[in-house]
């Protein structure tokens, strides 16, 4: 399974969430996976609204262009990007 997949209109992404981190942000690739570190805890879907965020300020998208695909209830979850190619995203997890 790879971390990516492409899909008409955008790609979807696998990540993993690590709720209760110091420091927010795009950790590592994992397995199929992208790590994203957030501070927020699992409640209530802070966790969840925070993901978004900080998968959208580090893809350089808007917020309305990250959505969940899958897994909210979930540590590994599916993120729907809409208009990202995988070049794009291929550079972007390059970087990290």
């Amino acid at each position: 399974m790879s971390v990516f997949t492409e899909v008409d209109g955008g790609v979807i992404l696998n990540v993993r969430a690590q709720p209760r981190s110091s420091r927010p942000g795009l950790d590592s690739v994992i397995a199929d996976a992208v790590k994203v570190r957030v501070k927020s805890a699992p409640v209530d879907g802070r966790a969840n609204k925070e993901i978004i965020e900080v998968v959208a300020d580090a893809l350089g998208l808007a917020k309305s262009r990250v959505a969940f695909k899958s897994g909210e209830t979930s540590k590994t979850k599916r993120l729907m990007l809409s208009g990202v190619t995988v070049s794009q995203l291929q550079q972007i997890l390059s970087k990290i």
